[in-house]
């Protein structure tokens, strides 16, 4: 594994605001940006945090969910779930199926805890920055902006909601 990089994308959608959340799930519908994520995410492990799992209410297909949950008594019986309880177990055993499988990149998936605590070995940011305040209760943390440059934006004007842009994020080497 040593002579393969693997990418860790987080993949999040965020208002103005830094809301990403309200009430367990996205505050907005944006069928675009669900597209896109499929896209992004398709074949590679992705990291996501309990609660966002049991909001998503089934294991998403032809990925492998790994779990991240400070309950050690929880689990979930499928072939293509696994469960951790540290992020850097979780990173870890990403790579290694990330590896296994033949894809280079490692999805963090969310919620806010995970993009928080998956940050420093997060090495991109796949971003839909939604242009309105929207009210919500889960709030993705601000990036530093030295440590991230953006590298690619798609405007896209939404007739049945607020406008909206994909944005690539990369981290800019230390």
């Amino acid at each position: 594994m040593a002579d393969q990089k693997i990418e860790r994308v987080a993949v999040v959608a965020a208002a103005a605001n830094g809301a990403i959340g309200k009430d367990g799930w996205m505050p907005w519908e944006l069928p675009e940006d669900l597209k896109r994520f499929k896209a992004l995410t398709l074949g590679k492990p992705m990291i996501i945090g309990r609660v966002t799992f049991e909001a998503i209410g089934r294991p998403l297909p032809k990925r492998t969910s790994i779990v991240v949950t400070r309950d050690t008594d929880w689990s979930f019986d499928h072939e293509n779930v696994r469960v951790c309880h540290t992020i850097e177990e979780a990173i870890e055993l990403a790579d290694e199926i990330a590896v296994r499988d033949g894809v280079n990149e490692v999805i963090i998936g969310g919620g806010a805890q995970i993009y928080h605590l998956a940050l420093p070995f997060t090495t991109r940011y796949e971003l839909t920055e939604v242009h309105a305040e929207i009210e919500g209760d889960t709030f993705l943390d601000p990036l530093p902006a030295d440590q991230w440059r953006e590298t690619k934006r798609q405007k896209i004007d939404n007739p049945d909601g607020p406008d909206y842009s994909f944005v690539t994020l990369d981290r800019i080497a230390s």
